[in-house]
């Protein structure tokens, strides 16, 4: 969700100076935490690592050390991974730490619950080292959401395919070979040549090595009758080491007694193969037990979407929450002139109270108009629209709401047949787009300053263009990502969603936006194109 740098210099693998990172590894199993800490030291960040064996373990930890970011297996005794992520979030001087859950679990239902509970981030075993510095990577500029990451029932509709989604891996599934006899390396890989990435290794030892590097295989076919290291002590040596525990291994052996097979049995094997081979039944045996490597591949994948959506769904509710603080600020203020207001103005005050009212309870309905569009499944049902009357009401309102800092809105519009529509969208939509906009010059503009909302409209021109302009130029900081998610430069408590979700609300109406700034006026003019009726 973040364009920002990586952390990790382009030049190697150790991390930017400007960055010293402290991370919490919480494990059972000692070998598992020993390779997570190897790992992290060959990113540059195993020298402030601090390991736990268990999440109590870990919650001491925390509370007596300052960490950047918890690695932590789900399965665990004493406290469990999941468990101690609820504490975590549950507690406001941890609930900013990224936490990634590292896990063998394959139950939708046990993610979804992650995620309810908070989670950043989610890595399937196997993994690759690879895999683990993307993780911690996009760990670290993870950003604490402001409310719960999934309402309950949120995980019962199923995800949908969005720009937020992980992309689909189409990298071939690698076969390693083990076998002494050159020739039936060669027969093997040719099998395979095209369909799978085919690594060749003549020896145990040299089986052993490809299985606990960075990037181990799918699948191993492995001979039995080796000199040095046979077949079943090279299978042993991949179940002690946590890199390569859950490798599968198809034995290729001559021998067929009952013994041998329960020995390979015994020793994780997933299928066996008698020689002579049969490259037919090879091929197919192979083919099928890829079917479900490729599944559980897709599962990290498919995590990868749950967590993606409900981060989705929770930015689309502080967008909301964001829209809505302009209109009940904007009642609050005619609810307090009311009483001093002359019999005519109360009328007045008491109608617009009652149209922001029934714009609020629409900006409920917008949250789920936002999330199709996030998602690609916003269908615009266009209308035709007066403008210049919605404007003016947005007007009056934002008078009375920012009338301690004394500004004054103006209205003009050129080209524009009163009373008639100027532009066709969602009325929805365009009141959320223009409020967001609004507000955003309001709070900008200094004190006893002037904002200018323009509506033109030129003969023959296909769209309406809207100009809201106001002293005050946007910081140079800010102008290239202006329009950006999360973009946001000196304005406390800002969310930096409100010209996103402006721009995203424009775009879905077949509009568009633009930010101007003069430095030598101090000035920011921002410019919305609709479509015109016709």
């Amino acid at each position: 969700m973040s364009n920002s740098a990586s952390i990790f210099s382009p030049q190697s693998t150790r991390p930017s100076h400007e960055r010293q990172v402290h991370i919490l590894v919480v494990d059972d199993f000692e070998p598992m935490r020993k390779v997570t800490v190897t790992q992290l030291r060959q990113f540059g960040l195993g020298e402030n690592v601090t390991q736990a064996e268990n999440g109590q373990v870990a919650w001491r930890l925390l509370e007596n050390q300052k960490f950047d970011l918890i690695l932590s297996d789900w399965n665990m005794p004493v406290l469990d991974g999941l468990q101690l992520l609820g504490k975590v979030r549950a507690d406001a001087r941890f609930a900013h730490l990224p936490f990634v859950m590292i896990t063998a679990e394959c139950e939708r239902e046990r993610m979804a619950q992650a995620i309810e509970t908070g989670v950043s981030d989610v890595l399937l075993k196997p993994y690759s080292a690879d895999r683990l510095k993307e993780r911690v990577e996009r760990a670290l500029r993870w950003k604490p959401p402001r409310a719960p990451a999934m309402r309950a029932g949120a995980h019962d509709e199923a995800p949908q395919a969005s720009a937020m989604a992980p992309a689909t891996r189409d990298e071939l599934p690698t076969i390693l070979v083990v076998d002494d006899a050159p020739d039936n390396l060669h027969l093997i890989s040719n099998l395979f040549k095209g369909q799978y990435k085919v690594k060749l290794a003549h020896n145990g030892a040299r089986a052993v090595s490809i299985c606990h590097s960075d990037n181990p295989p799918d699948l191993v076919l492995l001979d039995v009758m080796m000199p040095d290291m046979d077949g079943f002590a090279v299978a042993a040596r991949l179940r002690e080491h946590p890199g390569s525990e859950t490798i599968p291994v198809i034995f290729i052996t001559a021998l067929t007694d009952d013994n041998s097979r329960m020995r390979g049995m015994d020793l994780g094997a997933v299928d066996f193969v008698s020689k002579p081979i049969d490259p037919v039944m090879l091929q197919a045996r192979v083919r099928n037990f890829m079917r479900y490597v490729q599944l559980h591949k897709r599962l990290q994948d498919d995590y990868d979407l749950m967590l993606a959506n409900a981060r989705l769904r929770d930015e689309v509710e502080q967008i909301t929450r964001h829209d809505m603080k302009g209109p009940l600020a904007g009642i609050l203020g005619l609810l307090h002139a009311i009483p001093n207001a002359a019999p005519q103005a109360r009328g007045d005050h008491l109608g617009t109270i009652e149209q922001v009212t029934l714009q609020l309870l629409d900006m409920v309905n917008l949250s789920a108009e936002l999330y199709k569009i996030e998602t690609g499944r916003f269908v615009l049902v266009p209308q035709p629209l007066d403008l210049q009357a919605m404007l003016r009401r947005m007007a009056d309102v934002a008078s009375v709401t920012y009338a301690a800092k004394g500004l004054e809105l103006v209205l003009q519009d050129r080209g524009i047949e009163h009373g008639k529509p100027s532009a066709v969208g969602d009325p929805l939509l365009c009141h959320s787009l223009f409020q967001n906009l609004i507000k955003n010059a309001c709070e900008a503009a200094p004190e006893w300053s002037r904002i200018d909302i323009e509506v033109v409209c030129e003969e023959d021109a296909r769209e309406l263009l809207v100009r809201i302009a106001n002293r005050g130029a946007v910081p140079a900081a800010i102008r290239e990502r202006f329009w950006d998610k999360f973009a946001t430069f000196g304005k406390e408590g800002g969310s930096g969603l409100g010209t996103y979700s402006a721009r995203l609300l424009a775009e879905a109406q077949h509009g568009r936006v633009a930010m101007q700034t003069d430095d030598a006026q101090n000035r920011t003019s921002i410019e919305v194109w609709l479509p015109r009726p016709g």
